[in-house]
């Protein structure tokens, strides 16, 4: 590899195009810029890439996840079993509608929840199952779904809505969920991202692969006996305050007046956010393509050098190549931190995802301690993230394979 000159990496910035800023310019002009035209063709959209029913569009993958639970009436005296490895949001949303987290830890060598251990979490109380595609690799979906069909009889309906109490009576089990964050368009068995849990997130934060600067998104399966459009209005309610009619619909002639049904939410997507969105959306093949591209060239370094990674790419499974996780072998914490400092001092910026959530103060506050999840630390103290993002040239990842395999080559002697 010839040397190349020293440049400067980012991580992870959005990839914004003319078309995205002109569509943004036309939503400023048109006078309508909170949520309206242009959120609900983005919900339309997003539907038809997931395939599914309906979509309803917000400010975030936490306010998604969030308003999943809410929908399905679960809180206070639930419980709701999630991976020791991941972001805070994934145990946030539940906490936020007082249910109580319960960890389970990784699979050895993985990002992904031990299925062992999640069967062994379900209790009488246990009303949810959180699973994270992290990375944008979609989980075990069919494991956990045998799972909860085998605990039928430890499941007890309720629900603190009439709404929440009819889903998971017809259901009758403990519910999927999604922590899709990463994984718009990842696909796995033939069913694309949206298709797989009963409720499922994704963000469109501005360091994700679609970006709507901030945003999110909530769909869902088709549950027999519940329409759609109730499902969506509750959605509507719970993110406009409560209120029976949207600005859009308050704008049409003599519609001024409308009803608070709940005190509740503030997380509606505006359509500044959906124009970007829109734009994205017609751009997404080719960014998702490029990034298989560059996780190409990084798979081939790893292997060389003899350094983990993940495998985004697999018979009959596709990621959306949002994390390049790798692991370093037989280092320690403080070289895997010393790693991350000659990078940046190189100019490549890099990341660690994630520090596992027992280790976090929040966390442990409520009682978690890491040493009950070894094989999520195991995973995190030898784990760096290198950048991964569509404005990366071949010149720039070459930058980044030099780099750190210097580096390593520095730390470890």
């Amino acid at each position: 590899m010839s040397e190349l000159m020293p440049r400067v990496i980012p991580f992870s910035p959005p990839d914004i195009s003319s078309s995205e800023i002109e569509e943004v310019v036309k939503v400023l002009k048109s006078g309508w810029i909170t949520t309206g035209p242009r959120t609900k063709e983005l919900e339309k959209r997003l539907a038809e890439y997931c395939r599914t029913s309906k979509v309803v569009c917000l400010n975030s993958a936490t306010a998604a996840e969030e308003l999943n639970f809410r929908i399905c009436g679960i809180g206070a005296g639930d419980e709701v079993i999630v991976p020791a490895y991941t972001y805070t949001a994934t145990a946030s949303a539940a906490i936020h509608c007082g249910a109580k987290v319960v960890f389970v830890d990784s699979q050895k060598d993985s990002v992904e929840m031990d299925y062992g251990k999640v069967a062994e979490a379900i209790t009488s109380r246990t009303k949810a199952i959180v699973a994270v595609d992290l990375g944008g690799i979609i989980a075990d979906y069919d494991e956990l779904y045998r799972i909860v069909e085998t605990k039928k009889d430890q499941f007890i309906p309720n629900g603190n809505t009439d709404l929440g109490r009819r889903i998971q009576s017809i259901l009758n089990r403990v519910l999927i969920f999604s922590d899709a964050a990463h994984a718009l368009g990842a696909t796995r068995n033939g069913k694309v991202a949206g298709e797989f849990a009963d409720f499922t997130d994704f963000s469109f934060h501005a360091v994700k692969n679609f970006t709507t600067a901030e945003g999110g998104a909530s769909t869902w399966r088709d549950i027999p006996g519940i329409d759609n459009k109730e499902i969506y209005h509750q959605y509507q309610l719970y993110s406009l305050h409560g209120q029976s009619k949207d600005a859009l619909a308050k704008n049409q002639l003599g519609a001024w007046e409308y009803d608070i049904q709940g005190a509740w939410y503030k997380c509606n997507m505006t359509d500044i956010m959906a124009a970007i969105g829109l734009r994205q959306l017609d751009r997404y093949p080719e960014l998702l393509s490029r990034r298989k591209e560059i996780i190409s060239k990084y798979d081939t370094m790893c292997d060389e050098v003899g350094v983990k990674h993940l495998k985004h790419y697999r018979e009959n499974m596709s990621s959306s190549g949002h994390l390049y996780l790798i692991r370093i072998p037989e280092i320690t914490v403080e070289q895997r931190n010393e790693i991350i400092i000659r990078m940046a001092e190189k100019g490549v910026a890099t990341n660690v995802h994630y520090k596992p959530l027992p280790m976090m103060t929040a966390y442990k506050n409520l009682g978690a301690d890491i040493t009950d999840y070894p094989n999520a630390y195991d995973f995190y103290h030898n784990s760096v993230s290198l950048p991964i993002h569509t404005k990366l040239t071949d010149e720039d990842v070459e930058y980044v394979i030099q780099c750190f395999e210097e580096c390593v080559k520095a730390v470890k002697g």
